[in-house]
């Protein structure tokens, strides 16, 4: 007895599809009579909705962000990849805006400058992760020279008041001070002296 996978076939000649061939003839009528084939994608659909495929599959459809209008089956690439309406974030400061303003904004903004915390230095924003990989924490001054009285530490400062507390004891007194000094109070004792004696004899008159 034969099986069913042994049973001779035919190709229906409308749909190429592979049919008993005790029923080939009743297949045709109907595939011919009610399929068709697209001629966007090959496929064999029911006559009827045939215009409702070409619609829902090929027909030509329209970007709702920028109006262009492409196959239905790039829409999505578009939208996500080329649409020049389509918000991106600027990488300086993360403003959401359409693609199509992206390198004006990002020429201006990218040209703003932050502090630098570690060397005092205002950088750009474009060159600020080069400046942070590469900065040492030394500040320059205007010429590009490094700048060690920028900013000194807490240790440099108490360091300086410590040898400016040393660094004239009294006995270090020039030979000037010293004869400005006898000079100023040589001259005192000479003023106590006369107002002292002009005192006593204004007391004996009376």
């Amino acid at each position: 007895m034969a099986t069913a996978s042994n049973e001779a076939t035919s190709i229906c000649s409308h749909c190429d599809r592979s049919i008993p061939s005790t029923n080939i003839d009743l297949h045709y009528v109907h595939c011919s009579r009610n399929l068709e084939r697209c001629k966007h994608c090959g496929d064999m659909v029911p006559k009827k909705h045939a215009e409702e495929h070409y619609l829902n599959t090929h027909a030509s459809v329209s970007c709702s962000l920028c109006s262009e209008t492409m196959e239905r089956e790039i829409l999505a690439v578009h939208r996500g990849e080329n649409c020049p309406q389509r918000i991106v974030t600027c990488e300086f400061c993360e403003f959401p805006l359409p693609a199509i303003d992206l390198s004006e904004h990002q020429e201006v903004c990218g040209n703003r400058t932050e502090l630098c915390h570690l060397c005092r230095r205002y950088v750009r924003l474009r060159e600020r992760n080069d400046h942070e990989a590469n900065c040492n924490g030394v500040s320059y001054d205007s010429v590009g020279v490094p700048d060690n009285t920028v900013s000194p530490s807490r240790d440099a400062r108490a360091a300086e008041r410590e040898q400016g507390g040393r660094r004239r004891p009294p006995q270090e007194f020039s030979q000037r001070r010293v004869l400005f000094t006898i000079a100023i109070t040589g001259i005192a004792v000479i003023l106590g002296s006369l107002f002292f004696q002009r005192k006593t004899e204004n007391t004996e008159m009376h």
